[in-house]
């Protein structure tokens, strides 16, 4: 006997949260007083709930273009050192005098020095 008890109270038990189931899913909790007096606060944690998931979307999107723009940055820094390096190497003096001796040009360094004139 004491195991049919036993079988039969899952069953009401199971009967109750069936009941209450199709009471929260079916849109009867929205009837409630409780439910229809802090239907304004449900309202402000949804918004807010929003804000803070946007937000995260938003924060995650500039964080990559961070990134992005840092590497961007890195590549362009490099570029800038070997420009730099380039342009110093062709433009020394001793390089300037060997592209005019190849070129026919008859430039020769002055001897005299340079004045500087001042008002």
């Amino acid at each position: 006997m004491e195991s049919e008890n036993k079988n039969e109270e899952p069953k009401v038990k199971s009967g109750k949260k069936k009941k209450k189931l199709s009471y929260f899913f079916g849109g009867s909790i929205l009837t409630e007083d409780f439910v229809i007096k802090q239907s304004k606060l449900f309202f402000l944690i949804f918004c807010l709930i929003l804000l803070f998931i946007s937000n995260r979307y938003y924060c995650a999107k500039k964080l990559s273009e961070m990134d992005m723009l840092k590497k961007e940055l890195i590549d362009l820094n490099y570029e800038q050192v070997f420009l730099t390096t380039r342009l110093t190497a062709i433009t020394r003096q001793s390089q300037i005098e060997e592209l005019l001796r190849e070129k026919g040009i008859e430039l020769t360094k002055s001897n005299t020095t340079v004045y500087q004139i001042r008002k």
